[in-house]
């Protein structure tokens, strides 16, 4: 997902309150824009943030003067901070609205809410985009958010359409006869479609496109889905009642969670994603305004401009980053701005769920798509006619995945030096290596720590989340989980970064969304370069200073152990060990709300906090 940063061109307001605070919609026309001073006083504090790292690794390594090697190693660490940095200034910002507005949302996203007790006027079409995938659960989440959409009584201003881009023949087999059963089991109630195109070009923008030309101009606003998502119908109806009461906002993101699962990689991951979205995304909206993310899916997009304006161009030359554009979101956001209408997220938990991946190997295969779409950004900074906040989010898409051979670079380097050049070509101050790094850290696990905090100081958050001591022990467990996740990460990152010119490429195929072990000789033969990175770190620590050895464990920890945690958290007794520990628990696993019963989650029935038995909807066909 990317971010965006701005410096100010109109005057900033007197007035500080505006930090954490927005006039009412009535009186917009009396207040100055806060944006502006906003964008000013967000990108004034990342920008001296980074300095000041910059110097304090400068003086670090200073203490012999900066050799060649070292002015290298600061310029990779300096390519690495704008995440750190601008996440960190997320997080703060986030925490400072959550606990001090009078009215949060309305603080980051001034949205009017529409009239719940008038009938929509505008037509919904609702796209669930697949390709290969698990017939059965998409069918079983797209039945049970079409239960939910008819018992709301507004059925009538939705349209299914299942568009597959699926190129296995037995599972296009099976996706006709589902989905035309599940279209004759709602006849009359909810029209249901399904569309299989032949040809994939440019996967799913390239399926959202083709829709737009056959069905567009029929609906008013499109829901867009992910095979995984789930959505219940008072957020649907929420998000769209919104979209009718502001003409203006062209794109509307809800924030996504991840959903109950017996996965203890998943469960570990998403249950910390949860401390740090809800911050990180507060924070984020607080500046960014109407230049928000989209990400690609569990939004309604207003069809009309999208249809005009979002036309994705197909990318020059040859090579991985030419062709389609496949991190489309992002850039149809950037076009839908450029348009003229407001790309807005809700930073508020609503039920609007996706499944993360199961296990290691499918975590980084979905990081590999995503880094692959976002270096394609490369050849869009210089689209015409955009806005500066949008050519700066697609710098830092950029940067994002950019980041990590930098950091990579920055310790390889650090650790040849030392070992070839000795004092003359690396020395540094430890008390300021420490200080930095104490910095970095907590800059790196801020988000988290400011979500923790707010839900700590919060008796009704608290209980959502099982007590104050399971929040901090979950988050104590999933800081040291994603201390080893994310150097294997870095490590997989760079190395198809580095194979990007000799043409290697991330296929578009379906997610493995199933819960299941990992075949050790799969595994081993994915991960020996992490292990080998590991292995390296560790033979290289053995001959350093303790004071140089504690800061770089983390490091070379993951990656050296990178196979036996593949295999661990992705066992099925490892997932019911994770479940019944009671920790990284997510609100839905405490009280199952009635819109998740029907799927029949294998977490929830473990749980007891629900079964599809429990759930008793009032029309006879849900029983179907």
């Amino acid at each position: 997902m990317a971010r965006n940063m701005l410096s100010a061109e109109t005057s900033a307001p007197t007035s500080t309150a505006e930090i954490v605070s927005v006039a009412p919609e009535g009186d917009a026309a009396m207040h100055h824009d806060p944006m502006p001073f906003r964008r000013a006083v967000f990108a004034t504090l990342v920008l001296a943030s980074m300095a000041g790292l910059v110097a304090l690794l400068a003086v670090t390594l200073s203490t012999n003067g900066i050799s060649w090697g070292e002015s290298v190693m600061i310029l990779c660490f300096a390519l690495t901070l704008p995440w750190t940095v601008i996440g960190f200034w997320n997080a703060v910002v986030g925490l400072l609205v959550m606990r001090l507005s009078r009215d949060p949302l309305a603080s980051v996203c001034p949205v009017k809410e529409g009239d719940a007790t008038v009938p929509l006027s505008a037509s919904t079409a609702v796209l669930s985009c697949i390709r290969n995938e698990d017939v059965d659960a998409v069918a079983a989440n797209l039945e049970a958010m079409i239960t939910d959409l008819v018992r709301s009584c507004e059925a009538a201003s939705f349209s299914f359409y299942v568009l597959s881009d699926t190129s296995d023949e037995d599972i296009a087999a099976r996706e006709e006869r589902v989905f035309a059963d599940l279209a004759e089991r709602w006849r009359g109630d909810m029209s249901v479609t399904y569309r299989r195109r032949e040809d994939n070009f440019a996967f799913k923008s390239g399926n959202i496109r083709d829709f737009c030309e056959r069905w567009g101009d029929r609906h008013d606003y499109a829901l867009v889905l992910d095979a995984d998502s789930f959505m219940s119908a008072s957020t649907i109806l929420d998000m769209v009642r919104r979209m009718e009461a502001n003409p203006r906002l062209g794109i509307l993101q809800s924030l996504v969670v991840g959903m109950p699962t017996t996965s203890a990689f998943a469960r570990i991951f998403q249950f910390g994603m949860r401390l740090g979205m809800r911050s990180y995304t507060t924070g984020s909206a607080w500046w960014q305004g109407d230049c928000g993310p989209y990400w690609g899916h569990n939004a309604v997009i207003r069809l009309e401009p999208f249809i005009e304006a979002c036309h994705l161009p197909v990318l020059p030359g040859k090579g991985p980053l030419s062709g389609p554009v496949l991190s489309h979101d992002q850039v149809e956001a950037v076009l839908m701005r450029r348009a003229g209408y407001e790309v807005r997220v809700l930073p508020v938990e609503t039920e609007s769920f996706e499944e993360n991946p199961p296990n290691v190997l499918e975590f980084i295969r979905r990081e590999l798509r995503w880094c692959q779409g976002n270096l394609q950004y490369l050849k869009l900074l210089g689209l015409s006619g955009i806005k500066p906040t949008s050519r700066i989010q697609l710098v830092l898409a950029i940067l994002m995945f950019a980041s990590s051979p930098a950091w990579l670079v920055f310790m390889a380097l650090g650790a040849t030096l030392a070992v070839l050049g000795g004092d003359e070509m690396l020395q540094f101050d430890a008390a300021t290596g420490f200080a930095l790094f104490v910095i970095i850290m907590t800059m790196v696990f801020a988000p988290k720590i400011a979500t923790v905090l707010d839900i700590l100081a919060d008796g009704r958050l608290r209980r959502r989340f099982g007590g104050g001591l399971r929040v901090v022990a979950g988050t104590a467990g999933e800081i040291a989980f994603s201390a080893l996740l994310a150097p294997i990460m870095a490590v997989a990152v760079s190395i198809f970064i580095a194979g990007l010119p000799f043409g290697r490429a991330i296929g578009w195929g379906a997610q493995v969304r199933t819960p299941h072990g990992l075949p050790l000789r799969l595994t081993m033969s994915k991960l020996w370069p992490q292990t080998l990175f590991g292995v390296a770190g560790i033979l290289w620590t053995a001959n350093q200073s303790w004071a140089l050895v504690l800061p770089l464990l983390p490091v070379v920890l993951g990656p050296l152990l990178a196979v036996p945690f593949a295999l661990l958290t992705a066992r099925g007794d490892a997932g019911r060990l994770a479940l019944s520990s009671s920790l990284w628990r997510i609100p839905e696993e405490y009280e199952a709300p009635n819109c998740l019963l029907p799927l029949r989650l294998g977490a929830l029935t473990a749980l007891g906090a629900g079964t599809a038995a429990d759930y008793k909807p009032d029309l006879a066909k849900a029983d179907a």
